[in-house]
C-alpha cells in the first residue's frame, strides 16, 4: 500500500496529461516514487531515455496536485479501494502488459490469486445464437472455477456477467468511466450480485466524462488481466476485436466462436479465425485443452460401476471400453461423429470421471 502522501503523487502522475502508463513507469524506474518525480530537477528527467523536453513541461503543469487532491477525497470517502502496479495485489497478469495502468480503482470482493482469469467480450446486438454459446460455455467452465472478465456493456458482456453469476463464478465488470456512475443504466440492477462475489475495475477518476476513446482504452485491462480472451460474436468492426488485438499483442491465448458466413455478427470472428489471430472454439474443451487446465484439479464425483450414459456417451464407451489409448481424431472417426462433439462428449466423461485425458489429445477409459 502506498502512503498518502505517494499516493497523491502517484494520482497527479496518472494524471498528466500525453504521458501515458508506459513513460510512468519508466519515471517511476529511474527516480524511485512518484513524489520524487515531482520533485526532481527537469535537467535529470531529459537524462532519461524516451522521456523528451514535452512530457517533462506536462509534469510541471500546476494543477495537477490540485486535481489528485479532489480524486483522492473521493476515492476516501466512497471506500473505493486501489491497485497499485507494483503492490503483491495487483493482477498477475496485467503487471507483464507494458502499458497496463499503475494505478487501478475497484469495489466488491475481488480475489485473483492463483486464479484462472478468462475474459469474454463480443457485440452489443447479441443474437440467441450468442446468448445460447455464452450461457453454455460458462456453465460447462464452472467446475474449473474461473474468474470472469467482461465490460458490463449490453450484449455479450451483461450476457457474461449474468452466466458468471448464475453459475456461482467470481466475475469482474472492468469499467469506461469513473466509480460514481454506471454505464449502461439498465445494468444497475446487476450491480449487487457483481459486488458479491467480483467487483469492478476501473483506472477513470469521477471527473471523467464518457468517451469511445475511454471505452477502447479499458479493453487493455480486459485483455492484460487474463490468460485468454474469447470473443463470442462480433460484427466486421468493433471494440471486441480491439481487445482480441490487444490480447494478441501480449501474446495471450485467444478465441473465436464461428458462424454461418450470411451472418453479419459472426463476421469478426470468422476473420480472427480465417486469419489465424484466434482459435475456433465450439466448446468449452477447446479452452482447456489449449490452455492445459488441469482436470484433476477440478471437484470430480467418486467413479461409480453403473453411471447412467446417455445414447451418444454409450457409443463412446464402446468404442473406448477395450482400448488403452485413443488420440481424438480416432475416437471421432470410429464413432463417426464431428471432432467437436467428441471433445464435448469427452469432457462430461471426464466430468463423471470415467475419461482421463492424456499428452497429445489421447484419452483413456478408466
Amino acid at each position: 500500500m502506498l502512503s498518502k502522501t505517494e499516493l497523491l503523487y502517484t494520482l497527479a502522475l496518472q494524471r498528466t496529461p500525453n504521458l501515458g502508463d508506459t513513460s510512468a513507469k519508466k519515471l517511476l524506474h529511474h527516480v524511485g516514487s512518484a513524489e520524487g518525480i515531482f520533485k526532481e530537477k527537469p535537467s535529470n528527467l531529459l537524462k532519461i531515455h524516451g522521456i523528451g523536453g514535452f512530457k517533462v513541461k506536462q509534469l510541471q503543469q500546476k494543477n495537477l496536485l490540485d486535481l489528485a487532491r479532489e480524486e483522492l477525497h473521493f476515492i476516501t470517502s466512497e471506500n473505493i479501494s486501489y491497485r497499485y502496479f507494483k503492490d503483491a495485489r495487483y493482477p498477475e497478469n496485467l503487471k507483464h502488459c507494458m502499458d497496463g495502468p499503475i494505478l487501478f480503482f475497484q469495489r466488491g470482493n475481488i480475489d485473483l490469486e492463483n486464479k484462472k482469469i478468462i475474459s469474454i467480450v463480443g457485440t452489443r446486438k447479441i443474437t440467441t445464437y450468442g446468448i445460447s454459446f455464452c450461457e453454455k460455455l460458462v456453465a460447462e467452465l464452472a467446475p474449473f472455477n474461473p474468474v470472469i472478465v467482461s465490460g458490463f456493456a449490453y450484449g455479450i458482456d451483461i450476457c457474461a456477467h449474468k452466466s458468471a453469476i448464475a453459475n456461482g463464478l467470481q466475475n469482474i465488470a472492468c469499467l469506461a468511466h469513473g466509480m460514481n456512475r454506471i454505464y449502461p443504466k439498465a445494468h444497475q440492477k446487476y450491480m449487487p450480485k457483481v459486488a458479491q462475489n467480483g467487483g469492478f475495475v476501473s483506472e477513470f477518476w469521477s471527473s471523467d466524462t464518457f468517451s469511445r476513446n475511454n471505452f477502447l482504452k479499458r479493453n487493455r485491462i480486459i485483455a492484460g488481466m487474463s490468460q485468454a480472451t474469447i470473443v463470442i460474436e462480433s460484427a466486421a468492426k468493433g471494440g471486441s476485436l480491439v481487445t482480441a488485438d490487444i490480447a494478441n499483442s501480449y501474446s495471450r491465448d485467444v478465441f473465436a466462436v464461428p458462424g454461418r458466413a450470411t451472418d453479419s455478427q459472426s463476421q469478426g470472428c470468422n476473420m480472427l479465425i480465417k486469419t489465424h489471430q484466434a482459435s475456433i472454439i465450439t466448446s468449452a474443451a477447446d479452452l482447456v485443452y489449449q490452455l492445459g487446465w488441469d482436470l484433476d484439479q477440478i471437484q470430480k464425483p467418486p467413479p461409480q460401476l453403473f453411471t447412467t450414459l446417455n445414447e451418444q456417451e454409450k457409443i463412446l464407451f464402446d468404442f473406448l471400453k477395450d482400448k488403452d489409448k485413443v488420440v481424438l481424431d480416432a475416437i471421432a472417426i470410429g464413432c463417426k461423429m464431428p471432432t467437436y462433439k467428441v471433445a464435448q462428449l469427452l469432457l462430461k466423461l471426464e466430468m463423471k470421471a470415467l475419461v482421463r485425458p492424456l499428452p497429445g489429445k489421447l484419452f483413456q477409459w478408466i
